[in-house]
């Protein structure tokens, strides 16, 4: 599971913990959050691009992988 750092106010969004004062289940990937949410500390919202920056854990790309067969 990842960390989001909000570069505004510093906050983080820990996918582990989830954000349950706001309805985010524990467990709930960043991508998985609905676009109406917002940060709880400076409310800025998910939607304003570049604003939360992962900084621990990892993001899969599923569809940049492929299988190659013989």
């Amino acid at each position: 599971m990842a960390k989001w750092y909000c570069i505004y106010c510093g906050w983080i969004y820990d996918e582990e913990k989830g954000d349950p004062a706001h309805n985010i289940a524990p467990g709930t990937k960043y991508a998985d959050i609905p676009d109406y949410w917002k940060c709880p500390l400076c409310l800025i919202p998910k939607t304003k691009p570049g604003l939360f920056k992962m900084i621990e854990g990892e993001q899969r790309d599923e569809t940049s992988e492929f299988s190659l067969k013989n």
